[in-house]
């Protein structure tokens, strides 16, 4: 296979359960190498799909080729790949490096090739020491490293993750994504992990597949998906957006209530079309603003809500009262400029952090 050509290639999957469609005619290119996570709410099909690429339900129609191969109606065991879940699924009778060996037993190979590979896994993961030692003898953290280090004892092309981080607390959950990543780095395996946590597909993943109602919403690196959400949906779904009502006034401006405002990219829509403009809350610009900045306007401080390294504020623009605008203040401004509420301030909307949407997407 070139190394140009993608290492999974889907082609119109589908998947359906009785009446209900999991999965509607999905494409998908995945690079050699590369860290994708699938990301959405439940239901949405992200697990559905994981589970297709495995061969544990094989999907109705479509074609899936791993490596240059189609795999679409092979059997798990005939497709390359290493899997881990997310209640870890060890073996409690084997010791940990028992586990990790499991595969390596299975496929028969020499004692001395798997005693190397699985000292050489644990050393990886950060556990040489512990290989005498039984599942129950380990934390959370420690068993989800050695499901995977068990999942790469084979040296398999593709490695699968299901969620693997969602049973662990919030600190341990940062620390082992950091050590995921950076295990996926240095062996350069081709790696899918299913997430609803936006956080963690953010920081972990080359590319971001965002999936709703069992259709690709968008596709893209996680700068991108933030920065420029492709529909209100995924503008909702990751991080956190204020949708204002507006009505389209030209190729690159919009009105909301008494206040027009200029929008980045155009806003695509004919003048007089109800539209819904979208802000991200950090975006918002109360620094350094003098009087000839676009969209630019004056904004009464309402509620703030102290969030530790910043403070989340409702606005409402002086022209346009009844709108409610949420702005995220980091401490140092909050102190450098004595925010409070019941203040009037001027505040700015910076052109190309500015989204436009049909009224009708859904939030």
């Amino acid at each position: 296979m070139s190394e140009t050509e993608p290492f999974l290639r889907i082609r119109k999957l589908a998947k359906r359960f009785g009446s209900f469609t999991a999965l509607r005619e999905i494409d998908l290119d995945i690079p050699r190498g590369e860290f994708v996570c699938f990301l959405g709410p439940s239901g949405c099909g992200k697990t559905t799909l994981l589970r297709a690429i495995a061969g544990l339900d094989p999907a109705d129609s479509g074609t899936i080729e791993m490596d240059g191969r189609d795999v679409t109606h092979a059997p798990p065991s005939a497709r390359d790949f290493g899997i881990v879940f997310q209640s870890y699924a060890l073996f409690p009778n084997l010791t940990i490096a028992q586990n990790v060996a499991y595969g390596l037993v299975n496929r028969k190979r020499p004692k001395a090739e798997i005693d190397a590979r699985v000292a050489e896994l644990l050393k990886l993961i950060g556990l040489g020491d512990q290989g005498a030692k039984y599942p129950v003898q380990l934390s959370g953290g420690q068993q989800q490293r050695v499901a995977l280090a068990r999942a790469l004892a084979t040296s398999p092309g593709l490695l699968l993750l299901d969620e693997p981080l969602s049973a662990l607390d919030a600190k341990v959950r940062i620390r082992l994504r950091d050590e995921i990543r950076d295990v996926q780095k240095r062996l350069g395996v081709t790696t899918v992990m299913v997430t609803h946590d936006q956080e963690e597909a953010l920081a972990m993943a080359d590319r971001i597949v965002v999936m709703n109602h069992g259709v690709i919403e968008q596709v893209g690196t996680p700068q991108e998906i933030y920065a420029k959400p492709a529909t209100a949906f995924v503008a909702d779904f990751v991080g956190h957006m204020t949708f204002l009502e507006a009505v389209a006034t030209g190729p690159a401006t919009v009105k909301v209530g008494e206040l027009e405002l200029a929008v980045g990219g155009g806003s695509n829509f004919a003048a007089g079309t109800t539209v819904r403009l979208a802000m991200r809350p950090e975006e918002v610009r109360i620094r350094s603003i003098t009087p000839d900045m676009p969209n630019r306007f004056e904004a009464r401080i309402g509620e703030m809500s102290f969030l530790g390294a910043f403070c989340r504020a409702a606005l409402h623009p002086v022209q346009s009262p009844q709108s409610a605008i949420v702005a995220d203040f980091s401490a140092n401004a909050m102190r450098d400029l004595g925010l409070a509420a019941g203040e009037v301030r001027p505040v700015v909307f910076p052109v190309e952090s500015l989204r436009v949407f049909p009224a009708e997407a859904a939030a």
